[in-house]
């Protein structure tokens, strides 16, 4: 069974280190650039876990969340907000958006795995080890 991740996320760096640090576990990592991107990949492909950076080019990641959560074939998705700010900050946003949880920038290999894990089925966690 693969387990599909959608990272919405408009900076390349970003969006590679993700795929660099979870293609070797087995996920399949899709990247949407924009909003619009993420919102038609999200439909077509129903991913496990969404990964949703806040600042998109095209719509604010509050937006964005609240719009997946009033589509039907999407709206049980786990959101995970993925930001630069504060922690705090980022638990408010978690709650004010609809949201699942959160990862605070910059992601860290064990964080990312660990927060994966809880959208895992049992039988799939996974371990990061460090080289």
């Amino acid at each position: 069974m693969s387990f599909t991740v959608l990272l919405i996320e408009d900076v390349a760096d970003s969006a590679a280190l993700v795929q660099r640090l979870l293609s070797p576990f087995g996920y399949n990592v899709l990247w949407a650039r924009t909003a619009e991107e993420g919102i038609q990949m999200a439909v077509d492909n129903r991913p496990n876990v969404i990964l949703l950076d806040l600042g998109l080019p095209d719509m604010d990641g509050k937006t964005l969340a609240g719009y997946l959560r009033t589509m039907p074939d999407v709206a049980n998705i786990p959101i995970v907000v993925v930001t630069a700010w504060p922690e705090e900050t980022a638990k408010r946003m978690v709650t004010q958006y609809g949201c699942d949880s959160y990862l605070c920038k910059p992601i860290e290999a064990e964080k990312l795995l660990a927060l994966l894990n809880r959208y895992l089925p049992k039988t799939r966690e996974l371990r990061y080890q460090s080289p």
